[in-house]
């Protein structure tokens, strides 16, 4: 495991590789705990850094990294359905439980996704209240309002 750090818009992110697949990106003051790893620099690192760059000029519509992350098997259901939601798209938590097959599920969806461990890539903040309203988001509301106005053009990139 290596790891690095990259500055972003939306604060530094930890990223961490495994030497052949990003099994980490996590913000600032996470609110889960993860295994830190030391610092260095991998092929996967390098090309999540290029991508990252490319989706905050706005240039970048769809990931293309090969991504390890761990969690148990429920968890892998919704963060794979995650990467269904397309760019500048959003989902109730309630259409990402029908989309694994679970339509009760909304709640345990709603915790997976707080899990995610590879935030902005395995796009979370797409998912959003049966309202409408932006709700929860490990990395914060005010992260999660930039990602979602940033994906529909909206964003100011200072």
């Amino acid at each position: 495991m290596i790891s690095t750090i990259y500055e972003s818009p939306v604060g530094l992110l930890t990223l961490i590789s495994n030497g052949e697949a990003l099994e980490h990106l996590e913000f600032e003051n996470p609110r889960y705990a993860y295994t830190p790893a030391p610092a260095g620099k991998d092929k996967i690192l390098d090309e999540t850094r290029r991508q990252l760059d490319k989706y905050f000029a706005g240039k970048l519509r769809v990931f293309d990294l090969p991504l390890a992350p761990q969690g148990t098997e429920f968890q892998k259901r919704v963060w794979t359905a995650l990467l269904t939601i397309p760019y500048g798209a959003t989902r109730t938590y309630g259409q990402q439980a029908a989309a694994i097959g679970q339509p009760n599920a909304s709640r345990a969806v709603g915790l997976a996704n707080g899990r995610n461990p590879i935030s902005i890539i395995v796009p979370c903040h797409r998912v959003i209240g049966s309202t409408g309203a932006l709700t929860g988001y490990g990395g914060g509301m005010e992260r999660k309002k930039f990602l979602l106005d940033l994906e529909q053009g909206d964003a100011l990139i200072r």
